[in-house]
């Protein structure tokens, strides 16, 4: 069976029939999480039903159409991602997530979801990627924005459950949009070489994604999520050194001077329903250092006017004795 890094002590594996009891008591944990949205979890309440789910998936996936893949947190399921529908002849297919709340807030569903549509695109040519997603699911929406997808549209109340109508959003991201598409020749596919224990560079890179997103994610204040900016601590070296380029000279933050006022105003009512993704990024690793530059877009109310902006940002990393770290990050907004 095979397996591969997230970053972050994360596994991505096939989940599969004989999973069943360990997905049956996942399912427990993430009712409360998933159900508001979408029936997942009410398709398995007993262990007949939760290998029924996943037969469902294997005999999909030997017709070349639907398939799923867990993620696994030290050593324990959290999540995971799954094609809800995979169209070879017309090259259209639907990616979907579900996470329970102990794998939350680390970037665990985009890295998941980068490796299917690196595959769909990669490895099966497929030509479009979709995202359906009720318009009220704002941490679903939130992860359709951070893989870079583009909304297409709205179908208006085509979603009934629990007694709703509910809209359905419609996102997608196109093989010539996607910039995984196409790896780079030589490129490292496994996290750590197991003949001379060298970390290889799609785990050096998963772990920067990760570091980001959950940079990221800690100002998310949507859908009654709690912003926790004390965690930028964790994700940066204690030197680290954060820079508005917005006016006419640049201010300089060190970490208290930049983490204080942005939790003030993300939990006293000032900055309300806010997030902030990444559109595109590149990324350069350098041995122990590397630079991302990234583009971002974020939209909230500020003292209850609807805003969206966008902007660059650049940040560094270092590799330490407890891992990568970022150690500086500049931004601008257009």
């Amino acid at each position: 069976m095979f397996e591969l890094p997230l970053g972050d002590k994360a596994w991505l594996r096939p989940l599969e029939p004989w999973h069943a009891q360990e997905f049956l008591e996942h399912m427990d944990r993430a009712r409360p999480y998933v159900d508001p949205w979408i029936p997942w979890a009410t398709f398995s309440t007993d262990l007949a039903s939760a290998t029924a789910t996943l037969q469902r998936y294997a005999d999909q996936q030997a017709k070349d159409n639907r398939r799923i893949c867990g993620i696994w947190l030290d050593g324990t399921l959290v999540g995971g991602v799954m094609f809800t529908s995979f169209d070879a002849a017309t090259g259209v297919c639907e990616v979907g997530c579900w996470l329970e709340e102990g794998g939350a807030g680390r970037g665990l569903v985009t890295r998941a979801c980068r490796v299917l549509i690196d595959w769909a695109f990669g490895q099966r040519g497929m030509s479009r990627v979709e995202w359906w997603v009720a318009s009220g699911n704002t941490r679903s929406v939130e992860a359709a924005r951070r893989l870079g997808m583009t909304r297409d549209g709205v179908l208006r109340k085509r979603h009934p459950y629990r007694g709703e109508r509910h809209d359905t959003e419609i996102w997608s991201v196109l093989a010539e949009e996607w910039a995984g598409a196409a790896p780079a020749r030589g490129t490292v596919a496994s996290g750590v070489d197991v003949a001379t224990g060298v970390e290889g560079p799609a785990a050096a890179k998963a772990e920067l994604d990760r570091l980001m997103g959950v940079f990221l994610g800690a100002f998310t204040n949507t859908g009654g999520a709690h912003p926790d900016l004390e965690v930028v601590r964790e994700l940066f070296i204690p030197q680290g050194v954060i820079i508005s380029n917005a006016g006419q000279d640049p201010v300089v933050y060190d970490l208290d001077a930049f983490i204080a006022p942005r939790q003030r105003m993300l939990t006293d009512g000032t900055l309300t329903e806010f997030s902030e993704w990444e559109v595109s990024e590149r990324t350069e690793i350098l041995g122990s250092i590397a630079h991302r530059s990234s583009e971002y877009r974020k939209s909230g109310f500020l003292e209850g006017d609807r805003f969206e902006g966008s902007g660059r940002k650049t940040t560094q990393f270092v590799r330490t004795s407890a891992g990568w770290r970022m150690s500086s990050m500049a931004w601008v907004d257009a």
